[in-house]
């Protein structure tokens, strides 16, 4: 424990050994309007009893037992409880990064057949599994690409994430990136392809689009890696709603797969933390970030399982790193891992389907009342879309509350030309009865009326 002087002598003595005439000489540097001249305002301790019983009241103020339409990066999916048995087992749950790998083969192989798992999933040859979430790999995808092609220029298409983007410009601080954001047709969607096509160039190393994107629209990428392939750039999707592989073509045009697996098994927990992945194809395997796991034998011939390739600067020369990102996700992915087992590929299709129908219905509840409809039209959804209503959002959306119902976002905060338009998400775990109810609070409005 550090000495601290009480009497004003021993006080006095120390400070004058260090040249200070009082205490307040010590925190000359920091502005006199920035310092506290009063004492913390730090509660009285409290017994334990008395701490359960605040936490306890402040849970009863979250909106438990609210069906919720939210959507937009975050995901609610039902999560098998058998996720948690597993994860909490102390092999797993206190597992570090897998350095010594003759004691950490479950580690390793978990962290293997997630890769697996994902590399099927995308149709990507594959898959590593450390990235934060599907904000930084977008980021780190796009990075990925400038360093394989040796160009420094991207083209974004502005249905990306708003939050995936202003992730990617904090990466660009302090680094030269120009970037190219390219707008959306007005009646699909879609990202427009005439525009994309004139923003693409022979300095462009790559293009980077979400699909299903920020809007719920499944993008036509063949035709927009045509587009990216022709001038030399790297094309990159972005997933941020991973049930929609269950029935949506996996972007195989594409160079690299940035997904975000929250939706498999991860819980929402406030925002975090979730479970990012890069896919790629294997000739762009040394310039992937994070890790991958390998597969091997050992000098007896048994399976065994090591850590092939760790690019980031703990392991290798700094200057040679691909990124800094570190923290071991696999306990995340692990998640992911669990309920990708327990569902399978039948069972991941057959959720995908349940998502896909439930969010039609819901379109189609919520458009056939007065004054709402579609914004968008003509190209597939998954369990997202977009709703433009007369009624502000702020204006139903407090009816819809007072009746338990959280309903979707408003979009003009990211895009203020989609005034009155808001984004409804509906996976397996909203019930029709729900849906039903918000239909009749958003027309209460024309009874009022």
């Amino acid at each position: 424990m550090r000495y601290l002087p009480k009497s004003p002598a021993e006080r006095e003595k120390m400070l004058a050994e260090i040249g200070a005439a009082s205490i307040d000489d010590l925190f000359a540097v920091i502005p006199a309007d920035e310092r506290l001249t009063r004492d913390l305002n730090v509660p009285r301790q409290q017994a334990e009893s008395e701490i359960i019983d605040y936490f306890r009241a402040a849970g009863r103020k979250n909106a438990t037992n609210y069906a919720s339409f939210l959507g937009a990066g975050c995901y609610r999916h039902y999560r098998p409880v058998i996720i948690d048995s597993l994860v909490q087992r102390g092999e797993f749950l206190t597992s570090y990064t897998p350095y010594q790998a003759e004691i950490t083969q479950g580690t390793l192989q978990a962290i293997f057949e997630f890769q697996t798992m994902i590399a099927e999933l995308t149709g990507m040859d594959i898959a590593n599994a450390s990235m934060y979430d599907g904000s930084t790999g977008a980021a780190e995808a796009v990075r990925m690409a400038m360093r394989i092609t040796g160009r420094d220029r991207a083209v974004v298409a502005a249905t990306v994430h708003p939050e995936y983007r202003e992730v990617m410009a904090t990466y660009a601080r302090h680094e030269t990136v120009p970037t190219t954001v390219v707008s959306y047709d007005n009646e699909t969607g879609r990202i427009d392809l005439a525009a994309l096509e004139a923003a693409v160039t022979g300095e462009t190393a790559t293009v980077l689009v979400q699909s299903p994107n920020f809007f719920g629209v499944i993008e036509d990428i063949p035709a927009i890696a045509e587009i990216a392939h022709a001038k030399g750039a790297l094309l990159i999707v972005s997933i941020a709603e991973a049930i929609s592989l269950g029935v949506v073509r996996p972007p195989v045009e594409a160079d690299i797969v940035s997904m975000e697996a929250q939706s498999f098994g991860v819980v929402l927990s406030y925002g975090g933390p979730f479970c990012g992945v890069i896919a790629a194809k294997e000739k762009y395997v040394r310039q992937m970030p994070g890790r991958l796991v390998g597969q091997t034998v050992d000098s007896s011939g048994y399976r065994g399982y090591v850590l092939t390739l760790s690019t980031r600067e703990q392991h290798i020369r700094r200057e040679k790193a691909t990124s800094n990102i570190c923290t071991n996700q696999a306990l995340v992915a692990l998640m992911a891992t669990i309920f990708l087992s327990i569902y399978g590929k039948e069972g991941i299709r057959e959720l995908a389907e349940h998502n896909l129908a439930k969010a039609s219905y819901l379109a189609k509840e919520l458009s056939s009342q007065p004054g709402a409809k579609p914004r968008f039209s003509g190209a597939p959804i998954f369990n997202e879309f977009v709703l433009q209503t007369e009624e502000t959002p702020a204006e139903w959306s407090k009816r819809l509350f007072d009746a338990k119902i959280i309903g979707g976002i408003d979009l003009s905060r990211w895009y203020p030309e989609l005034h009155n338009c808001t984004l409804w998400c509906a996976t397996e775990v909203i019930r029709r009865e729900q849906i039903d109810k918000a239909a009749s609070v958003l027309a209460a409005r024309t009874v009022e009326a």
